[in-house]
């Protein structure tokens, strides 16, 4: 089995357009809603909207069995003001989500994302949180480690007491947090880039920190390989740069889960041998980056299952881990 833990929602466009209105009237209008019905859910899975097939299409030609989806993360407007316009908007989100892993309850799970608004304090997006899970069935959420969207003013680090409410809150519904980026306002750094860069200063705030000695029961899989870290661990594993103690950081990291979405053979090949198997959870992304061509294999990008299925220094059993068993343990998933 194929369960791909890291996918995006495709929604109809009264999703989008419902946002479009939210900014424009900055919610002088009320909060309104996304009224659609449940053929149009199914047209939005079938459309070819990002890559060169539609959703559903998409996951049965790379052969993923299940899929866990959430919100498009560079849609979720953290910084935007007033704060009410990011939860109104993340709750539609998850509305559309929760219609879709009902009309197909054997392909989707619901994967929330946090309402977090920049400078409010977390507790704000608990709520949301407890809905998901309780009431629409979601097994996970979504982190931004900057709802502040690269603006200039920094966040606190995800070892720092402001996040405790949410680590508490996770552990108590005992589903995990998958870190991941959302826009970025900064002209420099691309939204890519930023979700490389605070990928690595997520890593590095949670394992210089408390955080897994005071919640040792808490799940955290960090998206796109883990930033820059698998790749940079000579300079993170130097003796001034271990924070606290003398475990190496190779070590440290065997807190954390890592999900595959990485575009090359040779970086996967990397993360796996760096983390281990039993903390890599197959993801694709797809469709995501669907529309770029691999040059060496001729497939979508987002296509990842067959570099790792070459990987002949992999074992049955490990294969079988990072492509359902992890997710099945992690996210508790009762397939």
């Amino acid at each position: 089995m194929i369960i791909d833990c890291h996918g995006h929602v495709s929604a109809p466009a009264q999703l989008w357009a419902y946002k479009a209105v939210l900014l424009a009237s900055r919610g002088s209008h009320g909060r309104g809603g996304v009224k659609v019905s449940d053929d149009e859910i199914r047209i939005a899975l079938n459309h070819s909207e990002i890559g060169p097939k539609g959703h559903l299409d998409a996951l049965a030609h790379h052969g993923t069995d299940v899929q866990l989806i959430s919100p498009r993360p560079f849609q979720l407007m953290h910084s935007e003001k007033p704060g009410k316009l990011v939860r109104w908007f993340a709750e539609e989100c998850h509305n559309v989500i929760h219609r879709q892993t009902q009309l197909f309850p054997n392909k989707f799970f619901g994967v929330a994302s946090l309402p977090e608004v920049a400078g409010e304090p977390i507790q704000n997006a608990l709520p949301e949180l407890e809905r998901c899970v309780k009431q629409l069935g979601f097994v996970g959420c979504l982190l931004n480690p900057d709802p502040y969207e690269n603006s200039g003013v920094e966040p606190p680090a995800l070892g720092d007491r402001y996040w405790y409410p949410l680590y508490e809150k996770l552990c108590e519904l005992d589903v995990p947090a998958h870190i991941h980026t959302a826009s970025s306002r900064s002209e420099r750094v691309s939204y890519s880039v930023h979700l490389i860069n605070e990928g690595t200063i997520a890593i590095l705030g949670l394992l210089s920190s408390d955080v897994f000695k005071d919640f040792p029961k808490l799940k955290i899989i960090v998206s796109h390989g883990g930033g820059a870290i698998p790749y940079q661990l000579g300079r993170f594993d130097a003796p001034s740069l271990r924070g606290r103690g003398a475990t190496r950081f190779r070590d440290q990291l065997q807190l954390l889960y890592f999900d595959t979405v990485l575009y090359t053979a040779a970086a996967l090949e990397l993360l796996i041998k760096t983390v281990g198997p039993d903390r890599c959870l197959f993801g694709s992304e797809c469709p995501g980056v669907g529309s770029a061509i691999d040059p060496d294999t001729g497939q979508t990008m987002d296509h990842i299952r067959p570099h790792i299925e070459k990987f002949d220094w992999l074992s049955q059993a490990d294969r079988d881990k990072i492509f359902s068993g992890n997710a099945r343990k992690v996210f508790n998933l009762k397939i």
